[in-house]
């Protein structure tokens, strides 16, 4: 039996094993005294706060139940928010605003000891924004745009396609595709560019560089440039996430540039160098964003990006990684849809994902948080009186923060047509500042909307549904025997099959598309974010400059990179030297010499 079995076994032995809890709490009266005693001691230590209408409010919503099987039920298989198996939040308190202390307030309103001007510490902001347009320096002045009015800044960073395939921007065919669809990015001079005027080592930075096939070379690169300007002690002090995700490449997304074993050896390459070397960054995305928005159905997609983890743990505990040292750096990105399923989505896989990683691969409390990256639909947004696109995505904001995601991203409401404009991408950002900040659904109480009888039931169809994927996949032989059999791909071109029939024969209704149309069928007047001719020739120059300046190291760091890899090292450190005279093409090339080409399964 491979882990991807032991893990579905661990869960059922897991949910008889809350089961057995509570019939012990109703038969075993010490016991159920002793919980009902444990349960009136957390409701009692809870701060209370008030919403500024004066309402007090608890810090955190319990079910109001008292009865000790209920209790034991909730505890243990639910836990509190921040305690194991984690179903309600992997850390104690998310999204919250300072206290508003019960006691300062004045039935009249007034405050017993004034207006303080100390104001209590925030917590970090949960918005990330994403970005990636034209050259280096018009996304970082997208970049700056965006954070402007930000507390921390959290960027995330898309690149161009060339960038994608690991290609250089003067490589044949490509010239049209430079800086569309998101950055150029081909030497470390322009990952200088690119994040120009931010502080990469504070603690209130962090950058996610949503890119897989050459993640190791780009990654090299962002320490290179983080070197250059802050100094060798930066590299410890980095935060961030690089998504690095070979197996949902080959599932759904196509951009890999290597066979599939050399890339998941780079991939533990990195995992190793930054575990060791960089405590505060993710060397992986696990990412089932793009298996959903490749047209999987909510369970598929949590089943694949849980299964495709629990591949990974094994792969890194068998470089002798500690499971303590690489579990806490692994992060996982979820879509957020309007399915039923999204209610409690994230939930079950944040309990699955606990469950597992502590039974089967023995990993203590912080290796067993599944932290978690949320996107909007981008699949949902659709062209037809796209407006509506605004509507969409608060919807599935709510849902998103109603599953306690750790950091999200709201889509903007013209991109079925163009990278996003300045407009709709800072109504995009106010969509998550509304609800956090402005409305009270999340910023007073832990758990204000979780528990609901459809949350549960909702649960209890998705854990069963993802046990099932686990089943099948473990029966191909596990997660790279059922990849090689095109298991997970298949799966995923036949539900976004079905998603499509569905809405061509209206069992999936489509507001303004094939439900309550206008009748109008123009397309909005909608500018086109096209980067000009004269930007791509200037990608193109810079590059045969940075070639020209560093020809002759170059040939010498790609023979020495060729040289390490053909030797069974580990080659990241090699890569670290290698993209300050090489650029992302030529190191692509040269390892592609050495290790070959990916080639699509038939």
């Amino acid at each position: 039996m491979s882990k991807l079995g032991q893990v579905v076994e661990s869960v059922e032995k897991y949910n008889k094993f809350v089961l057995d809890q509570v019939k012990r709490a109703r038969s075993d009266e010490k016991f159920g005294r002793d919980l009902l005693g444990r349960w009136n001691d957390i409701k009692a230590k809870i701060p209370a706060t008030r919403t500024p209408t004066g309402l007090p409010l608890p810090r955190l919503a319990l079910p109001e139940i008292d009865e000790p099987g209920e209790i034991a039920r909730y505890l243990f298989g639910e836990g509190l928010p921040g305690e194991f198996p984690f179903l309600n939040g992997a850390y104690r308190e998310m999204y919250l605003e300072p206290v508003r202390e019960v006691e300062s307030f004045e039935k009249n309103g007034e405050t017993k000891t004034g207006k303080s001007d100390k104001k209590p510490p925030q917590a970090e902001e949960p918005t990330r924004l994403f970005s990636g347009l034209m050259l280096a320096e018009d996304t970082n002045e997208r970049f700056h745009y965006l954070t402007q009015h930000q507390r921390t800044h959290r960027l995330s960073t898309a690149f161009d396609g060339p960038t994608l395939y690991g290609m250089d921007s003067d490589a044949d065919g490509v010239f049209g595709k430079i800086g569309e669809g998101g950055v150029a990015i081909d030497t470390v001079e322009d990952m200088m560019r690119l994040y120009d005027g931010f502080d990469l080592g504070s603690p209130n930075f962090s950058a996610s560089m949503t890119i897989s096939g050459p993640a190791p070379i780009i990654m090299a690169m962002y320490i290179a440039a983080a070197k250059r300007r802050f100094g060798q002690k930066v590299v410890s002090k980095l935060r961030g996430t690089i998504q690095a995700d070979i197996f949902k490449e080959v599932q759904a997304q196509n951009e890999t540039i290597f066979p599939i074993e050399p890339s998941l050896r780079f991939l533990t390459d990195l995992v190793e160098f930054t575990t060791r070397e960089m405590p505060r960054w993710y060397p992986i995305s696990i990412s089932g964003y793009h298996i959903g928005e490749a047209g999987s159905t909510p369970v598929q997609q949590a089943a694949y990006t849980l299964s495709n983890g629990f591949a990974y743990a094994e792969m890194f505990a068998a470089r002798r990684i500690p499971v303590d040292q690489f579990g806490p750096r692994l992060s996982f990105f979820l879509d957020c849809g309007l399915d039923a399923e999204y209610v409690a989505l994230a939930r079950v896989s944040r309990r699955i994902w606990a469950i597992g990683m502590r039974d089967v691969f023995g990993a203590g409390p912080r290796a067993q948080l599944y932290k978690l990256h949320t996107q909007t639909s981008g699949r949902s947004l659709v062209a037809a009186e796209f407006k509506n696109n605004l509507t969409r995505t608060a919807a599935e904001l709510v849902l998103a923060y109603m599953n306690a995601t750790n950091s999200c991203h709201s889509n903007s409401a013209d991109e079925p047509f163009t990278t996003p404009s300045e407009e709709w991408i800072r109504l995009a950002a106010h969509g998550q500042a509304i609800l956090l900040e402005e409305s009270g659904i999340f910023k007073h109480t832990m758990n204000m909307l979780s528990g609901s009888p459809g949350m549960k039931a909702v649960e209890r169809a998705v854990e069963a549904a993802i046990l099932d994927e686990f089943r099948e996949i473990e029966r191909l032989g596990g997660v790279l025997a059922a990849v090689e059999d095109r298991y997970q791909r298949s799966q995923i071109q036949n539900a976004a099959h079905r998603y499509e029939q569905q809405i061509y024969d209206g069992t999936r209704p489509i507001i303004g598309l094939n439900k309550y149309r206008n009748g109008e069928d123009d397309a909005p007047k909608i500018k086109l974010a096209r980067t000009p001719r004269k930007k791509q020739q200037l990608q193109v120059d810079r590059l045969a400059k940075f070639k020209k300046q560093n020809a002759e190291k170059a040939k010498r760091a790609l023979d020495k990179l060729a040289d390490v890899v053909e030797r069974g090292g580990n080659c990241f450190p090699t890569l670290l030297e290698a993209v300050e005279v090489c650029s992302l093409g030529q190191i692509t090339g040269r390892l592609q010499e050495v290790v070959g080409r990916f080639r699509p399964m038939v």
